[in-house]
C-alpha cells in the first residue's frame, strides 16, 4: 500500500533487481575487481561474507557480463550432499547425460571441461554457491576436479561461495592443498555508516523517486539494527515505510524503524 502513499513505482526493497543495477558499494566493487582477476587466471577462488551481504549479487553481476561465445558459465547451489550428488548437479547444469558411477562423472565432466576450453575455446567457469556446506571429501574431489597438471595453464575456474566459516575451514591441514591453490580470496563486508544514505536513495531512486524519504534518525536506526547488511536493510527499510504509510506521514522516522523492527526479528 506504500507506494502509492510514497508516489513510488515499485517496492524499492524487494529482491528483483536487475545485476547492472545492484549499488556499487566499496566491498562490491572490490569483489568485482578480484573475480575478473579471478578469470583471468582461470584459477580457484573464495568469496566470503555473511548471510545477506550481497556476495552472490556481486558474483552473478560479474558473470552475467561475460560473452556467453567465450564463457561457460556453471552454477552449483546444491552443496549439502555427496561427491556423486555434486557431480550429477555440475553434468545436468553442463547438459550432460547424468552417469551412473562416480568415475564415469568424473571423467564425462572433464572430457566436457576439455572440449569447451579446446574445440570450442570457450572458458568454463564453476561457481558454488553454499560452499560452507560441502564435505570435506567434496571439497576434495572440487580441487581434483580443477587439476590439469600436464597443461600450461589452467582449463577450470573454480569459484567457492560461502560463510566466514568456510575461510576458516579451508584454513585447517586437511585442506592444506585445496588452500594453496587459492588464488584470489575476498571478504564481503556490509554497507558502512556512510553508504547507507546512498543506497537507499539508490534503491528509491530506482523506485521512481528523488525524495529522501529516510530522514537522518531512520538511517541510523536502520544501520543500527541491520549492521549495514543489505538483505537486513532491505527488510526492515521495506517494513519502515509501511509504517510510515500507515502514519499518514511524508518521511520515515527513527520510530518507524522500531515499530517496524518486530517484524524482522
Amino acid at each position: 500500500m506504500y507506494r502509492k502513499h510514497f508516489g513510488l513505482t515499485r517496492h524499492p526493497f524487494g529482491n528483483e533487481i536487475e545485476p547492472d543495477a545492484l549499488f556499487p558499494s566499496a566491498s562490491s566493487k572490490e569483489l568485482e575487481v578480484r573475480l575478473a582477476h579471478l578469470i583471468e587466471l582461470r584459477g580457484i577462488g573464495l568469496v566470503t561474507g555473511d548471510s545477506g551481504s550481497g556476495k552472490t549479487s556481486t558474483c552473478r553481476k560479474v558473470v552475467s557480463a561475460l560473452h556467453s561465445g567465450l564463457f561457460r558459465v556453471i552454477y552449483v547451489s546444491l552443496s549439502t550432499g555427496n561427491v556423486m550428488d555434486l557431480y550429477k548437479t555440475i553434468s545436468w547444469e553442463m547438459g550432460l547425460a547424468v552417469e551412473r558411477s562416480r568415475a564415469a562423472l568424473y571423467r564425462q565432466i572433464r572430457t566436457e571441461v576439455t572440449r569447451l576450453s579446446g574445440e570450442a575455446r570457450c572458458r568454463p567457469i564453476l561457481v558454488v554457491d553454499e560452499a560452507h556446506h560441502l564435505r570435506p571429501d567434496v571439497l576434495e574431489d572440487l580441487r581434483l576436479l580443477t587439476n590439469y597438471n600436464m597443461d600450461a595453464e589452467n582449463r577450470l575456474c573454480l569459484l567457492l561461495l560461502g560463510h566466514p566459516e568456510l575461510r576458516r575451514r579451508l584454513g585447517m591441514a586437511v585442506h592444506e592443498a585445496l588452500a594453496q591453490r587459492i588464488v584470489v580470496r575476498h571478504h564481503m563486508g556490509p554497507l558502512t555508516r556512510d553508504e547507507l544514505p546512498a543506497y537507499l536513495s539508490h534503491r528509491l531512486r530506482l523506485a521512481g523517486t528523488e525524495l529522501p524519504l529516510f530522514e537522518p534518525a531512520a538511517e541510523e536506526a536502520l544501520f543500527q539494527a541491520t549492521s549495514g547488511l543489505p538483505r537486513k536493510v532491505n527488510t526492515l527499510a521495506h517494513h519502515a515505510l509501511l509504517a510510515a504509510a500507515l502514519a499518514r506521514t511524508k518521511s520515515v522516522s527513527s520510530d518507524h524503524v522500531q515499530a517496524a523492527l518486530p517484524e524482522v526479528a
